[in-house]
């Protein structure tokens, strides 16, 4: 999968502009797009639109969730290509609740899933139960063996 920081590069090199000539027809700081093309610093929503204007792409393209530049359906959405036929599904549809606006503004359903306590609760078991194994048994006793070695 294609990160947006390689997207960037990649979108820049083909039209032939420096990274401070590009910052600076954007009005962006100097050394923003060496930041967004070395992954240290991802570009806020608005500048992620003024990115896909000026190279003429989906925002779903400028960041790596498609391979189609004019295309603004991605594998995030869920979107099944035409060719493929629809199925009905086995059980009937959960009825979801909708995300929050600030979810939906800015992107961060990552960071809101994250913050979930039943998706916090979910990692925890899995962790634990993972640490219950023989191996995740044989791990702990290794660390342990070297933290006191330390001492």
């Amino acid at each position: 999968m294609v990160t947006m920081a390689q997207r960037l590069e990649a979108l820049r090199i083909e039209r032939g502009i420096s990274r401070p000539a590009l910052s600076a027809a954007l009005g962006f700081p100097k050394t923003a797009m060496e930041k967004f093309e070395t992954g240290r610093q991802t570009p806020t929503q608005d500048q992620q639109r003024k990115l896909a204007d000026y190279f003429s792409v989906t925002l779903p393209y400028l960041r790596g969730e498609s391979d189609d530049p004019a295309e603004g359906d991605s594998w995030l959405s869920g979107n099944v290509p035409a060719e493929e036929p629809l199925r009905a599904p086995a059980a009937p549809p959960v009825s979801r609740k909708p995300r929050p606006a600030a979810v939906q503004e800015d992107g961060a359903v990552f960071g809101a899933l994250l913050k979930s306590p039943s998706f916090q609760a979910l990692m925890r078991e899995a962790a634990l139960e993972a640490l219950r194994s023989p191996e995740g048994q044989e791990l702990l006793a290794k660390a342990v063996r070297r933290e006191l070695g330390r001492r």
